[in-house]
Order: structure tokens, then sequence, then C-alpha cells
């Protein structure tokens, strides 16, 4: 292999950020705290952004939405609570090991749902930019909860 070669593969190749240098300037949400790990700045990415969010006890975020991106949310511990639609009018919850998918375009709120401990989850965005718009909605008090079945996974 050619020093050439090695140079190119060294210097463009696998990016590691450890998990205590995370980048707190990023566009936040009233209730969580978002902290970046993969962006252009920080590993050179041009499609994806990283990062992880935190939701304190018995808090919940301001309903927000992406834009056109594409929002992936893997919960590390903690319960997740998420509401959506218009006015929130919807709800599903999450636990640790599970994964939350938000389409582009969906107002939506993240609220944590356990009293003693923090949610904790790892955020994946189909865009490195990162693209917040914080809403003032109007918000139904009895939202419908909603439980998502697929037809390889039918609800028992």
């Amino acid at each position: 292999m050619s020093t050439a070669s090695q140079n190119k593969w060294r210097d463009n190749g696998v990016r590691i950020i450890p998990g205590t240098q995370l980048d707190l300037n990023t566009p936040q949400t009233p209730g969580m705290t978002r902290a970046a790990a993969i962006n252009r700045a920080r590993a050179g990415a041009n499609k994806l952004w990283a990062g992880t969010v935190k939701v304190y006890p018995n808090a919940k975020t301001a309903p927000h939405h992406h834009g056109e991106l594409e929002s992936i949310i893997y919960v590390i511990s903690g319960r997740a609570r998420m509401r959506w639609g218009e006015q929130l009018e919807f709800f599903a919850e999450a636990g640790s090991g599970d994964f939350i998918y938000v389409p582009p375009f969906v107002p939506h709120q993240e609220i944590n749902a356990d009293p003693n401990e923090p949610l904790m989850c790892v955020v994946v965005r189909s865009d490195q930019d990162p693209v917040v718009v914080n809403l003032d909605l109007p918000t139904v008090e009895q939202p419908e909860e909603v439980y998502w079945v697929d037809p390889v996974h039918p609800r028992s």
C-alpha cells in the first residue's frame, strides 16, 4: 500500500467522537439538552447529524419539528412519551432499547415519563444541518394513544 493511500484513509477514514466531548452549540428546544456528536464541523459529515438528547425527570420539551429532516431516536435509558400532531393530539411511549421514527415536518414533543430518572436518547437525522423549528401550539388535554403495528409485528 502506498504512503499516499495510507494517509488518505488515515486522515479521511473513521472518526471517534468521545462521549465526553459532545458539542452543546446546536439549536435547542426548551425542556431538553441537545449535544452534537456527528456533523460537518466535527466529523466532516455531509448527509447525517447525530447527537444526544437529555430530558430531565418530569420534563417535557416545547412542541417543535425539524423541517424536511427525518429523525430516528434511540432510547438509551428512561421512558419516552412522544406526542405529535397539529395539537399534539396523539401519543405513544417507548422505553430503553426502542427506536422512534419522526417523519419530516411532524410537530412533536418529547416527554420524560419517569419522575425520577433522566430520559437519555441518541438522535440521528437525515441531514447534518441542525434544523429545529420551535412551535407555539394549542394542545389537547387528553391525547389519543396510538400503538403502531406493522404487518410483521402485530400487537399481541
